[in-house]
């Protein structure tokens, strides 16, 4: 069966051959594929749930294999950021911390950020990587991008867990608000994913997305309030600012982790977004991938 070619169709029976009493003494199935809505089918890929598994616990393999240092790079990354960050934003630049310790302001930040931005990252190449696998059998192509996201949620832990473990020693208290933080990180899992899944489709017809993509997350960054409080821009810019779905969730998991009350408003407006570039991104995948075991 081809690629993406889902939908048997047995009505109405074709004759293939006719006998010498002009019987019928065959048929024909007719194969076609799935288009629109009806080619993104959740249930299809719960069936495959045993080989998104099996995906996701290569790509975490792979991710961490033949390194000296390992699991420690998930601490590192973000600690060598933040202490360049601080250097330059903190001190330099003195750029506000709403009476923070402008280290654990801009971690709490940066956290969800690296794990959305490595999420988009490893979705977005994930169907080249994944090449001679497409090409041999099939499986929901979706599978794929979801299983790299999926392996980017153990970094956002062990670096979550980092975190709170160093909030007391800057006189930071654990607060109900943490409670906030699964609900937070499934609506970035959300956006990461839908973000993943397009970038992942686009880049197997034109490999300039490749690129676009990497410099995308950098400007991305910086128009999301890692580096500066929201606060910063002025009132009537600010809306503009959270019609960047990342802000309003950046902005929640700061919130989140110092123990601050949550803003609905962008929160709202963010979680609303983050579902509708997830389903923009998986029915435009769904559209495209009949086609990429021809073109991968």
């Amino acid at each position: 069966m081809s690629d993406g070619m889902k939908e048997v169709d047995e009505s109405p029976v074709v004759p293939c051959e006719e006998g010498p009493s002009g019987r019928i003494t065959g048929h024909k199935t007719l194969i076609s594929p799935t288009r629109g809505w009806r080619a993104l089918d959740v249930r299809e890929i719960w069936n495959y749930r045993e080989l998104l598994w099996i995906l996701t616990g290569r790509d975490i393999k792979v991710r961490y294999k033949q390194t000296a240092l390992g699991v420690a790079w998930v601490i590192l990354r973000p600690v060598l950021s933040v202490a360049i960050f601080t250097a330059v934003f903190g001190y330099l630049a003195k750029i506000p911390s709403e009476g923070y310790p402008y280290p654990v302001f801009v971690l709490s930040a940066l956290i969800p950020w690296t794990f959305f931005s490595s999420a988009v990252a490893s979705s977005g190449n994930s169907l080249l990587g994944s090449a001679g696998l497409i090409g041999k059998i099939y499986f929901p192509r979706l599978i794929i991008p979801v299983a790299s996201v999926g392996s980017s949620v153990v970094d956002f832990a062990i670096a979550a867990v980092f975190l709170l473990a160093v909030l007391p020693l800057f006189d930071v208290a654990w607060t109900l608000s943490l409670l906030w933080v699964p609900v937070l990180l499934l609506m970035v899992l959300c956006l990461a994913l839908g973000v993943g899944t397009l970038f992942s489709a686009l880049i197997v017809r034109y490999r300039d997305f490749v690129g676009l993509m990497g410099y995308l997350l950098q400007v991305w960054m910086y128009a999301t309030p890692v580096v500066y409080p929201a606060s910063l821009v002025p009132g009537p810019w600010r809306w503009i600012l959270y019609l960047n779905p990342m802000a309003g969730l950046t902005e929640a998991f700061r919130a989140a982790f110092l123990g601050r009350p949550l803003e609905p408003g962008p929160l709202a407006l963010s979680c609303v977004a983050s579902v509708g570039v997830l389903a923009v991104g998986a029915v435009y995948f769904a559209k495209v991938e009949r086609r990429f075991a021809d073109i991968i």
